[in-house]
């Protein structure tokens, strides 16, 4: 008897989790998480919307002492996010929207994550500052605030108007053929360019009454996008990319995508090309920042360096100069109210581990000084300027805080809403992740993440953790990001199980420069970027304290879909894993179409496509599989993991499933987000530590 019981004791010990807990699932998933940060044109305020277990509401602050004060009363679980949150120009009145999910595609559909029989409003709400009065103005998004208090919204690609100071229905602004996209009031606030899609061609037009006739700005066969006022009124300067559709170029060839900076006299409708992007894949057009603050001076993002930096172009001479030269990449950019600041954040800083980190770095537009306003071991984003310029707000977190609004004034900081942190929150529990760079197959150097608690066996199971996007970086502490704050608190929680976890930034992901970001044969040309993971695998698997026979692997999106390729090629390596609403079948990446001309390398495009995806080495996949999603995935269509689900069905294969109706891409209600953290965790210990 004694002999089973020191058996059994023996069992659990090497087995079972290798600590007792200290925290659960549902504590550490209880991290703040802000959003929406925003100043005012006038005066020392901000706002923010704060995300406590699935309680979105708006916070608001005010200088000098900047003491958060709740303006609204969302107080339920009920997937409803809060987007959109815009001071008007007199700082007098914040409006923002309460709905939909814009963390993906039809942004502004409802999101029903109750299953209610009556589907939740995406809604306008206006706070009047003075009197604290939240106002419902009715369904409507992408909002912007007129000079004269009015709000503007986009509704079936027309713009509309409502005022919240009077009890007027919304009505339509101006009726126009094709679908309105970005809207910006001039200067004086008496016009409003915009830019109307139309198929192929994309026009910027600029509306001035109901009885004056618009005006289109040098109309042509392209894309105009970004338009931006001159400061006093008399230009607009936009960007200008190709229209329609062009020749049937080879398909796994990169091509260098084109794009011009115009500037045109608002009074004769004339532009002129200033700038030029070189000729080269770097600096192909991608979305990033375009501002107007000087009449002499626009500021626009580009790679064309090798690196996504900031860029002065003088609208006189042409001429451009780099902001922020370095091998790093900026993000988060705002210019501040009065257009003499620009602040972002970057990976930036004097120690190598802050790579992967997020500080916070300004340029005075005066005589272009770059300062960094943060640095050490936290993580700084999405920086607002306040009032004059001499004071900041950003959210900062660290390794075991999660993040919360930062005002920083001179070399002082205060932390707003430390307060709010729950009772039970485990900070004092959660360890800080370690560096770690190893090498693929074909020389690359991979960023991780090295998750682990001190003590437990000398041997210990090991998780890859593969994040989405595939745009995306994990850091050394809580992400700015929500989804990845979560899966961060999923990586704590393992580690606190006794699990060695390694998060993988794997290429396609930002922060490593253009060849890492944007390398040949990725995706469903190639894959190249599975070899980063499985080098994080067996990089995993080679540490002196991991059991090289107990490796799992999870990931959700694009790392769902990176989790099922390692399961499929390599289920040796990978025992278990956990398929959260990933891709899977390439083979609908090229769309046969009834033009005569095709590409010359279309048919070996498609099975490239093919051989990318997890779909030809079924046969192989013998480990364990969990596969999560839900049913109003807006990022990645559900079919993606039905099909999956019904060729393992086919072929005879074991699987366990969760389905979740009504929620979206990003666990829009906690329940459900905790309740899949959960299961990942616990079918990972079933099948690693039981």
């Amino acid at each position: 008897m004694k002999a089973h019981h020191l058996f059994a004791f023996l069992f659990v010990f090497v087995f079972g989790s290798a600590f007792p807990q200290s925290f659960t699932m549902q504590q550490v998933g209880k991290f703040s998480f802000p959003s929406e940060l925003t100043s005012s044109p006038t005066g020392e305020k901000i706002a923010w919307a704060m995300n406590e277990q699935g309680k979105r509401n708006v916070y608001f602050a005010e200088g000098p002492n900047f003491n958060p004060v709740k303006l609204t009363a969302f107080d339920s679980d009920d997937g409803q996010e809060i987007s959109g949150l815009h001071f008007s120009p007199d700082g007098k009145w914040l409006a923002f929207v309460r709905g939909g999910d814009h963390g993906g595609g039809n942004a502004s559909s409802t999101v029903n994550t109750e299953n209610l029989p009556k589907l939740p409003e995406v809604e306008i709400f206006a706070i009047d500052l003075r009197s604290r009065t939240v106002k419902d103005l009715g369904p409507g998004d992408n909002i912007l605030f007129g000079p004269l208090g009015t709000v503007l919204f986009l509704k079936n690609g027309q713009v509309w108007e409502v005022h919240p100071n009077y009890d007027k229905a919304p009505h339509q602004v101006f009726e126009i053929k094709g679908n309105v996209n970005a809207m910006e009031f001039s200067p004086d606030g008496k016009k409003l360019a915009f830019t109307v899609s139309r198929g192929g061609h994309q026009l910027l037009g600029i509306y001035q009454d109901a009885n004056t006739a618009i005006q289109f700005i040098a109309p042509a066969f392209h894309r105009y996008r970004s338009p931006k006022w001159s400061p006093d009124g008399s230009q607009i300067a936009f960007i200008k990319t190709l229209g329609g559709e062009g020749a049937a170029f080879p398909l796994l060839e990169p091509r260098h995508e084109p794009w011009e900076i115009w500037i045109a006299d608002v009074a004769s409708g004339k532009a002129k090309k200033l700038w030029k992007a070189p000729e080269t894949l770097p600096a192909s057009f991608r979305y990033g920042f375009f501002s107007f603050p000087k009449n002499e001076e626009i500021i626009f993002e580009s790679y064309q360096d090798g690196w996504q930096h900031l860029y002065s172009l003088n609208t006189n001479s042409g001429q451009q100069m780099i902001l922020t030269p370095g091998e790093y990449m900026v993000e988060q950019i705002k210019l501040s109210p009065d257009g003499s600041k620009i602040v972002f954040s970057a990976n930036a800083g004097a120690e190598a581990e802050d790579r992967d980190r997020r500080h916070i770095g300004s340029v005075d537009l005066s005589n272009k000084a770059l300062t960094w306003e943060t640095s050490s071991t936290g993580i700084e984003a999405y920086p607002v300027v306040i009032g004059s310029g001499d004071q900041l707000a950003y959210f900062s977190a660290n390794a075991q805080r999660s993040h919360l609004v930062t005002i920083k004034d001179g070399n002082q900081t205060k932390l707003l809403q430390e307060n709010s942190i729950p009772a039970d929150f485990p900070q004092n529990q959660l360890v800080t992740p370690k560096q770690v760079i190893f090498t693929a197959p074909d020389g690359t150097k991979v960023h991780g993440q090295l998750f682990e608690k001190e003590g437990g066996p000398a041997k210990k199971p090991g998780v890859v953790f593969v994040h989405g996007g595939p745009q995306r970086q994990m850091l050394l502490g809580w992400s700015y990001m929500d989804y990845y704050s979560n899966t961060y608190a999923i990586n704590q929680y393992l580690a606190e199980m006794g699990f060695v976890v390694l998060s993988v930034n794997f290429r396609l992901g930002i922060g490593y420069g253009y060849e890492f970001h944007r390398p040949a044969y990725g995706y469903y040309q190639g894959a190249v970027e599975y070899q980063d993971v499985k080098a994080g695998g067996e990089f995993l698997a080679g540490l002196d304290q991991v059991d090289g026979e107990r490796i799992g692997i999870y990931g959700g999106s694009y790392g769902g879909y990176l989790t099922s390729l390692a399961l499929a090629r390599d289920s040796e390596l990978f025992k278990v894993g956990v398929d959260i609403h990933g891709v899977h079948d390439m083979d609908g990446r090229y769309e046969l179409s009834n033009r005569y001309e095709q590409a010359p390398d279309y048919e070996k495009a498609k099975e490239t496509a093919w051989n990318s995806s997890p779909m030809p080495d079924l046969d192989r996949w013998t480990s364990p599989v969990l596969f999560i999603h839900s049913d109003d995935d807006r990022n990645v269509n559900i079919s993606q993991t039905t099909n999956l689900i019904r060729r393992f069905e086919e072929l005879g294969k074991t699987y366990e499933s969760i389905l979740i109706p009504g929620d979206t891409h990003h666990w829009m209600k906690w329940e459900n987000m905790i309740r899949v953290d959960q299961a990942t965790a616990d079918f990972l210990k079933k099948h690693l530590m039981n």
